[in-house]
């Protein structure tokens, strides 16, 4: 459901699980269509060509990444979790690998750091079907340990196909290792929000926010990350 038709009561109650007890629509400008883009917004430099099949590309590019053995994490992983969501969306949220209950059914973001992304992309007026939802690595470390650099190196290839598929408007990088690995920087989060970043080759506009798990431990980040998601939106509808 697009952000202009969200039933208000339902709005309020996501809105509150990000911890924002007042809030008003400033937006002003274009329409906005169901996945925050402008409609009047031209992709046409980015889309594929009418003959190439997304979704089929995609199903490709995930038994590749089934069968992946580039690095040790298969040695230990349950099942790949390569991403889900809408391929022609216009948000991109990326996250740093997959837990415990991710490895367990093969989906990223579920319990309750998956509840919390689902409030995010609601406050957006965004259904999880209406974004992209993928992780650095599609394997997950063994205890949930950082990724190692040869992980990281190995798995990358997966994530730039699909970047280079969805062609996002915008790119969410959720939590400091996402961010630096999508920036090549080792800055800190605290210096990478507040402004809005560019995905290279494709300068593609990034927004650095909090991981959900890290809104649950520290639930009064949830005012900051709730201003990186309005200056997400204002970048791409701006």
């Amino acid at each position: 459901m697009g952000s202009n038709g969200m039933n208000p009561a339902r709005r309020i109650q996501y809105l509150k699980a990000l911890g924002i007890t007042q809030w008003q629509d400033r937006r002003s400008g274009p329409e906005v269509d169901k996945e925050g883009a402008t409609r009047s917004q031209d992709r046409s430099v980015i889309e594929p060509s009418p003959t190439q099949d997304r979704a089929t590309t995609f199903d490709q590019l995930a038994v590749e990444a089934a069968m992946c053995t580039r690095c040790t994490l298969h040695e230990t992983r349950n099942r790949v979790v390569f991403g889900s969501g809408n391929v022609n969306a216009s948000w991109l949220f990326v996250g740093e690998a997959p837990g415990r209950e991710e490895d367990r059914v093969g989906e990223a973001f579920v319990g309750r750091a998956g509840q919390l992304l689902n409030s995010m992309l609601f406050a957006l007026g965004l259904n999880r079907e209406d974004a992209y939802i993928a992780n650095v690595l599609k394997c997950r470390p063994p205890d949930n340990r950082d990724p190692a650099g040869e992980e990281v190196a190995a798995c990358e290839s997966f994530l730039h196909r699909q970047v280079e598929l969805v062609q996002p408007l915008m790119i969410m990088a959720l939590g400091r290792f996402a961010a630096q690995s999508l920036l090549k920087t080792t800055e800190s989060i605290g210096q990478l929000r507040g402004r809005v970043h560019h995905y290279e080759p494709f300068r593609m506009p990034l927004v650095v926010t909090y991981h959900p798990a890290y809104l649950l431990r520290s639930p009064l980040a949830k005012q900051k990350a709730w201003a990186d998601l309005l200056l997400a939106r204002r970048s791409l509808i701006g």
